[in-house]
């Protein structure tokens, strides 16, 4: 009798105990932890936004009418807001949209009752013409400028109402703006561009709702309300420089994981959840570091799912021989993915300098100095093992222009290392050189951003240029302060690196296009007429030889006036944790966090 009590009241524990805990594990959230490489994004207003960062956080909040195929490459573009691809009309000039009907916003206090309201045509209109509205700093205003028709007449008219301290108006008309049905609008350009397309997809034309902005006002930077599948709770989720939380929207509309893929993906498994509703995590957890050696150590610990190798880490992970990864790594189930970037690494000059900038003879010559002086191979093997690529101009491998010839120099060439022709150069400047180090160039400040590696990279930027006498005075900043500073043209010579929005080289070739001069994205303020007109020219011509030719042109006439020093592009290796589902790395895009999926259970993560 006492035994069969005993056992009665086991059992009833054993009930008790699994009722709590099968709901418990129902109910645990799905986390992914991913860290992000510098102080974060400087804001989450897409319109203000420039920095990878800023994209990475906004792709996650916002949406865009296009975005990309999430496993095809080549890329390829494909609805994401709108029901189909927009149909184009009158040999390119006039493009027709129709939107996915029963899109929602996050909910926020900004509407009624605090429920997202359904997102329509005028959204969409209201959205670009912020890209107008001199509050923005005309940040993004480049994307557009001289493309929609009487966009620009807009601009100009309502700056000159704010400048008489009149309201901007977002309800006077843009005549190449054209709602045409609760869900449907056109877009009249002044010219067939062929660039037009590709930036649909960019964050910067995210659709955010009026009643947000014009609640929040200058703290929209940080109550993002969008309508992408993670949401802020509260504004501490954004914790400036250090970390960014974002939630699963619970009214995202229903969508679906890709069913197309590329036949390597299979291998990976990285096919299988195909037509499965997403997004399949409940939180997403940035956290920023400006130094890699915290998050290398993170990543080992079992506390990212994922990270980017820092040069320190490179050895200790790879054989520096092969390439290959580590027997002990690989046993662990991380897998190594090598990713080569759409990528210009630069040493930028400001232009507008007095002792940098200017396109006099003298002034070439000292850039071009400095640019010979410089051993890109040394650095390429130093902090990127080899595996990054040097070449010269701002177009990066892959992209019509670039310089596909031996040693990827073009047929005038400016790159270092060639310390003699350095020399000459600085005399041609009008230096004094002696015992072959100039004695009369004023140290010149460098820009550029904060951390260990930075400093050891101006380290050995320096060492080169000591070689010809020429000093820096290296200025580490964050990285939001030093946008800050380029912007505002502080920065006599800086460092950059530009990752291309798409896969054209006419978007490297804008960083150079007067108009765009800083707050833009011409951060070195270049400003030369018969390269504005060769890039109003491409703007409008189909991909070919004959455009082909004209990059070249534009390419070596910077090589020439080297607003820059340069370049390289790397190629990014990620280490992947087993228990991290679904992750086909890319720098290309970042809409693909609402694919990504954890095992919350698997045994090494912590």
């Amino acid at each position: 009798m006492i035994a069969r009590t005993h056992t009665a009241w086991l059992l009833t524990c054993l009930a008790v105990a699994l009722a709590l805990f099968a709901p418990h594990a129902h109910a645990q959230e799905k986390v992914i932890r991913i860290p992000m490489t510098t102080n974060g994004p400087g804001t989450l207003d897409p319109i203000m936004g420039s920095t990878t960062y800023e994209n990475r956080a906004a792709s996650a909040l916002y949406e865009t009418l296009l975005q990309y195929k999430y496993l095809k490459r080549p890329l390829e573009l494909e609805p994401l807001l709108l029901t189909q691809m927009p149909e184009v009309t009158e040999g390119g000039r006039l493009w027709k949209f129709e939107l996915l009907p029963g899109v929602l916003f996050h909910d926020d206090p900004c509407f009624p009752g605090g429920k997202g309201r359904e997102m329509v045509a005028d959204d969409v209109i209201y959205s670009w013409k912020r890209l107008a509205d001199p509050a923005n700093t005309y940040k993004s205003w480049w994307l557009v400028e001289g493309m929609i028709k009487g966009f620009d007449d807009y601009k100009d008219k309502q700056a000159e109402r704010v400048k008489n301290k009149e309201r901007f108006d977002y309800e006077a008309n843009v005549e190449g703006l054209r709602k045409t049905g609760t869900y449907t609008f056109e877009v009249e350009l002044n010219e067939p561009n062929q660039q037009f397309v590709w930036r649909l997809a960019m964050f910067q034309f995210s659709i955010v709702p009026r009643e947000a902005v014009e609640r929040y006002g200058s703290t929209f930077a940080g109550r993002p309300v969008g309508t992408g599948p993670f949401i802020l709770r509260n504004e501490s989720d954004w914790r400036r420089n250090v970390s960014l939380t974002m939630h699963r929207n619970p009214n995202y509309r229903e969508a679906y994981y890709p069913s197309e893929w590329m036949p390597e993906d299979e291998r990976l498994g990285l096919h299988q959840p195909a037509g499965q509703r997403i997004p399949f995590i409940d939180k997403l957890e940035f956290t920023f570091f400006v130094e890699s050696q915290p998050m290398w150590l993170e990543f080992k610990s079992g506390l990212k799912e994922f990270t980017t190798v820092p040069q320190s880490g490179f050895e200790e992970a790879f054989s520096r021989r092969t390439k290959e990864l580590r027997r002990e790594w690989d046993r662990q189930g991380i897998r190594a993915v090598q990713v080569p970037l759409l990528d210009f690494i630069f040493r930028s000059f400001n232009m507008d300098d007095k002792l940098v900038g200017g396109l006099t003879d003298q002034k070439r010559a000292l850039r071009q100095a400095i640019n010979l002086a410089m051993d890109w191979d040394e650095m390429n093997e130093t902090f990127y093992f080899g595996m990054a690529l040097p070449y010269d101009g701002p177009i990066p491998p892959g992209l019509d222009g670039f310089p596909s010839t031996e040693g990827n120099r073009a047929p005038f060439s400016t790159r270092g290392p060639n310390y003699e022709l350095a020399r000459q150069k600085l005399r041609e400047a009008g230096y004094t050189v002696v015992n072959g180090k100039v004695t009369d160039l004023p140290v010149i400040e460098f820009y550029t951003s904060s951390g260990a590696e930075s400093q050891r990279i101006v380290e050995l930027m320096q060492r080169n240029l000591d070689l010809v006498g020429i000093r820096l005075n290296p200025r580490y900043l964050n990285f939001t302060d030093l946008m800050s500073t380029v912007d505002l043209r502080q920065a006599p010579m800086f460092s950059f690196a530009w990752g291309s929005d798409y896969p054209d080289a006419e978007n490297n070739l804008a960083l150079f296009y007067s108009p765009n001069a800083s707050p833009g994205s011409n951060h070195s303020n270049y400003s030369r007429p018969e390269y504005d007109a060769l890039y109003e020219q491409i703007r409008t011509m189909p991909p070919g030889p004959e455009r082909t030719k004209v990059y070249e042109q534009m390419r070596d006439m910077l090589i020439h006036d080297a607003p820059f020093c340069g370049s390289l592009a790397r190629t990014r290796v990620y280490l992947i944790q087993p228990w991290c589902k679904n992750f086909k790395p890319t720098e290309d895009f970042y809409t693909y966090v609402k694919y990504l999926d954890v095992d919350m259970a698997h045994p090494a993560r912590r």
